[in-house]
């Protein structure tokens, strides 16, 4: 990383685009261009240690009614689109990524840059195809997740799990197969 006038990006982070068009209200029946604070593709910057409020993430961007100054805002992660790795070069927003995790000797020194950019990227791809947390025999599982809509079979470990139910709470899926339609008779 260069830094003290040097070409170079003082970090890499991942950067966002707020969506055209986001739900609210109940069941989310109401459009809004935009959020409250963000305009509509305005670009928002992720730090590399997030603070997470089920399925809300921390997010640093220009604020709606002042474009001059930083703002750290808790967004929906599904408010958010286009993500990809970006350098940082202002160290301004640096500190502003940087939070209260920055040294108060150096505060320009980017404590939470992501370790590498290929790091950045793995996250960004990631956030860009979102996948849902399966339910394995009634047991939630962590580590396997599947795209939207979920495929009717899943191989996990060597067995195969059959879709049993999907709903907003995500896919549920059975060891055991579905029940077999009797063939039809013909008189």
């Amino acid at each position: 990383m260069q830094r003290d006038g040097g070409d170079g990006p003082l970090g890499w982070y991942v950067a966002a685009n707020i969506a055209r068009e986001t739900a609210h209200g109940e069941a989310g029946l109401e459009i809004q261009r935009g959020l409250k604070h963000f305009a509509p593709g305005t670009k928002v910057w992720i730090p590399r240690r997030p603070l997470w409020w089920g399925g809300r993430m921390t997010v640093v961007g220009h604020h709606r009614g002042n474009t001059r100054r930083y703002v750290n805002m808790v967004v929906r992660r599904e408010d958010l689109e286009n993500f990809r790795v970006k350098g940082v070069y202002s160290p301004k927003l640096l500190r502003s990524l940087n939070g209260h995790y920055h040294e108060l000797t150096d505060p320009l020194k980017p404590q939470t840059a992501w370790v590498s950019r290929d790091e950045a990227q793995g996250w960004a791809d990631a956030w860009n195809c979102p996948q849902e947390p399966v339910r394995l025999d009634g047991r939630l599982q962590t580590r396997v997740a599947v795209p939207n809509p979920p495929p009717v079979e899943l191989e996990v470990e060597g067995r195969t799990y059959y879709l049993a139910h999907y709903s907003t709470r995500g896919p549920r899926y059975s060891s055991e197969p579905p029940p077999r339609e009797p063939a039809l008779r013909r008189p």
